[in-house]
């Protein structure tokens, strides 16, 4: 098990919560929702290029559960990723809220960019309705996250994909829920908003990880995981297949 995956997993998911909760939280009423969105989806591409060739940048335990069931990493690296995300998520909610506690105005309780249905719902959703709109977009999510980081996928666009993905995932889901898809952005929030926040949040950590787990069983039909490919040379995003890597071998052994 690589340190360095398990650390990166911790500040990603960190600086996700931090940077796009954050904005939600602290910049909110002048941004709005398209604003937002765009946090997310923004801070999401960029971190991908950040941790993405350590770690995959999964930041997300239903994109990690994605994998797992997809065969694309092993369980013991899967559990690891959920510790370090879970406790990331934690840590940069705590670091908006100590902000958000700094600047008159901002209420916590309750609060705290968490996500919710019924009266804290912009649209008064049920939770019938929040729970399958949950689990859609984080089918649309994980599986987008699955197919662009196949090794049959284009080089180098991933970032792009899954960003982009993201932001219009929000657009769509922030007057609805706010948008979880994440069950680690949405812990961490609800610990320090506590309230209501905290008695809904068991939705959003088991409708996302239903989508995730929905998107590996599609995605394992429309991208099929070879027999003889070892579960722990595919858990990351950029990692190249190892039948890529001892192509571009023969290929730099031939020049030479």
């Amino acid at each position: 098990m690589d340190r360095r995956a398990i650390v990166s997993e911790f500040i990603g998911t960190l600086l996700l919560v931090l940077l796009a909760v954050g904005a939600a939280v602290l910049a909110g009423p002048h941004i709005g929702d398209a604003g937002i969105a765009l946090a997310f989806g923004f801070t999401l591409l960029a971190l991908v290029y950040c941790f993405g060739p350590i770690s995959g940048c999964h930041v997300n335990p239903a994109v990690t559960l994605g994998f797992l069931l997809a065969r694309r990493m092993d369980v013991k690296t899967a559990v690891s990723y959920w510790v370090a995300q879970f406790l990331g998520a934690i840590a940069g909610a705590a670091l908006v809220f100590w902000m958000a506690k700094t600047v008159p105005g901002i209420q916590t309780h309750g609060k705290l960019g968490t996500n919710g249905w019924g009266t804290r719902s912009q649209v008064g959703i049920s939770l019938g309705g929040a729970f399958l709109v949950e689990v859609l977009l984080t089918f649309v999510l994980v599986f987008v996250v699955l197919a662009v980081t196949h090794r049959i996928a284009a080089k180098g666009f991933a970032g792009l994909a899954i960003g982009f993905t993201l932001g219009v995932i929000h657009l769509v889901g922030i007057p609805l829920t706010g948008t979880s898809v994440n069950p680690a952005r949405s812990l961490g929030p609800a610990i320090f908003a506590g309230g209501s926040a905290i008695s809904q949040v068991w939705l959003f950590i088991v409708a996302p990880l239903v989508g995730g787990a929905i998107a590996a069983g599609v995605h394992l039909l429309t991208h099929p995981q070879p027999a003889d490919e070892p579960a722990e040379l595919t858990g990351e995003v950029h990692r190249p297949h190892a039948r890529d890597r001892e192509g571009v071998r023969a290929e730099r052994a031939e020049e030479a």
